[in-house]
């Protein structure tokens, strides 16, 4: 994977298997003390203490489809080769994924098209909250609840639709850079 939205997608999807309903992606960026926070929390089934343990193993896997899991180790090995570390906490109501990378790091990827990532999960059967935030005093955040809730019946896959939300995310991410 070329970039950080595609590791995040991979991740998100994780919690859709575990059947979330909500997923809270948090990316803050820190530029003043040289930080990349990736948070991902869903409200899905947890894992046990045996999964916990074993999920960072690219020869472990809940699935019955395949006999490898590599989205997370990938990750762990994407923040170890960027100078942080990947913690993970799960509970009977939920998982909380914490990936930490210096930002200086020559090994760190782009964000990518995070506009892509968000979108296409806002179409799986799950309420998405996108939190980005910068040097800690600017943020912006998309929440597909109320999206859903303003467009009532409106298909996400409409063109118009599709494009708006792309379009608001890239938007927001600029005017966030630029204040």
């Amino acid at each position: 994977m070329n970039e950080l939205s595609l590791y995040i997608l991979d991740l998100m999807h994780n919690c859709v298997n575990a059947k979330a309903k909500n997923i809270k992606l948090m990316i803050v960026e820190d530029e003043r003390s040289d930080v990349l926070k990736i948070i991902i929390e869903d409200d899905g089934e947890g894992m046990s203490k045996e999964a916990l343990n074993n999920v960072v193993s690219p020869f472990y896997t809940s699935r019955v489809t395949r006999e490898v899991g590599l989205g997370i180790p990938l990750f762990k090995e994407l923040c170890e080769t960027c100078l942080g570390k990947l913690e993970i906490t799960s509970s009977s109501c939920g998982t909380t994924l914490i990936g930490t990378m210096k930002l200086s790091a020559i090994d760190l990827l782009p964000l990518g098209s995070i506009e892509e990532t968000i979108y296409l999960m806002m179409l799986e059967d799950v309420d998405i909250e996108y939190i980005h935030t910068l040097d800690s005093d600017n943020t912006f955040t998309i929440n597909s609840k109320i999206i859903k809730n303003i467009l009532n019946d409106v298909d996400l896959r409409t063109l118009e639709i599709s494009k708006w939300i792309k379009d608001y995310i890239r938007e927001g991410l600029n005017t966030l850079r630029r204040s």
